[in-house]
């Protein structure tokens, strides 16, 4: 384990993460179910926050507390899941919704070596609910904790058996079950917090009018998908998610749409030339808003504008 000039831990291994907490030796080097039922009560904690070298899955039986999404509150009682990605940089220990020694009932920690000559090396890095945020945890059913509980306790058993030449293809297959049910209840979550999502579409568009009405777009340039979900206080991941969920759209996307909307306006009502329009919108450069234009729409900006004439 690594101190790094007082700001966070860096750990390196899976063995750090359990000398850090004075757990037992890990089984294995590359992988460790931590079963917090079994960690004593005094275990010690290091304050600080923390960067992972592997990923880490974490069931939590109480999400309690208020946890926000978008620019709203809510109460959340019941227990869920949350993910982080290698290289991620973790709340301190001492608040962290994910800390494997005294809030998770489970936590799965695996040193992507593990994954190494199996298709899950790659298709791991496409779910999105890897670079969530914490206040945008997997709340689960009762039916759906039962399911992930019990994959838990599948790699659970099969860590404690006797290793043998299955025990990597069943313990990765295990991983990829969980995975699939994850992705299953995230996007029914999408689905039971429309509300809540609708009302950041909306909050997404005025956000968006705004940008494109003002005659800062020049010196703002375009705006980012980054930027925002700052603005909306929602990780970049589960913005494009969640607008995926309910346009079919990603965030970039939705803002091209957004962007090709503003400009077929002013195209169509302004005497702008094709260079003035691009600049006004944000465009650093002319061809690279009319190859976009084109993109979008199979016409060139001038090809528009003449249907107008």
């Amino acid at each position: 384990m690594k101190k790094q000039e007082g700001i966070h831990y860096e750990f390196n291994s899976i063995a750090d993460a359990h000398r850090a907490f004075d757990l037992p030796k890990p089984l294995h080097p590359l992988i460790s179910l931590i079963n917090g039922a079994t960690v004593p009560n005094n275990v010690s904690t290091p304050a600080g926050s923390h960067v992972l070298n592997f990923y880490k899955i974490s069931y939590k039986p109480r999400l309690s507390g208020k946890l926000k999404y978008g620019q709203h509150h809510y109460d959340f009682d019941g227990g869920g899941l949350l993910f982080a990605a290698p290289r991620q940089i973790i709340g301190s220990y001492a608040d962290d919704e994910t800390s494997p020694a005294n809030c998770s009932l489970y936590t799965l920690l695996i040193h992507p070596d593990f994954l190494q000559g199996y298709p899950l090396v790659q298709k791991i890095k496409q779910y999105g609910f890897f670079s969530y945020t914490a206040n945008e945890a997997l709340h689960l059913s009762e039916q759906e904790k039962d399911t992930i509980i019990s994959i838990f306790e599948m790699i659970e058993t099969e860590l404690n058996s006797r290793i043998d030449d299955f025990s990597q293809d069943v313990i990765i297959a295990q991983i990829e079950l969980l995975l699939s049910f994850a992705n299953r209840f995230y996007k029914r979550q999408f689905i039971t917090r429309k509300v809540v999502n609708n009302d950041l579409l909306q909050k997404l568009e005025n956000i968006l009018d705004e940008h494109f009405n003002q005659t800062q777009s020049l010196s703002q340039g375009l705006p980012t998908v980054a930027q925002l979900a700052e603005q909306l206080n929602v990780s970049s991941s589960y913005l494009s998610d969640m607008l995926r969920s309910l346009t079919g759209r990603n965030a970039q996307q939705h803002i091209h749409d957004k962007l090709i909307e503003k400009a077929k306006e002013v195209l169509s009502t302004t005497n702008l030339s094709v260079g003035e329009v691009a600049y006004s919108l944000g465009f650093e450069y002319t061809q690279s808003f009319s190859k976009l234009f084109k993109a979008k729409t199979n016409l060139s900006p001038l090809e528009f504008r003449q249907q107008f004439n």
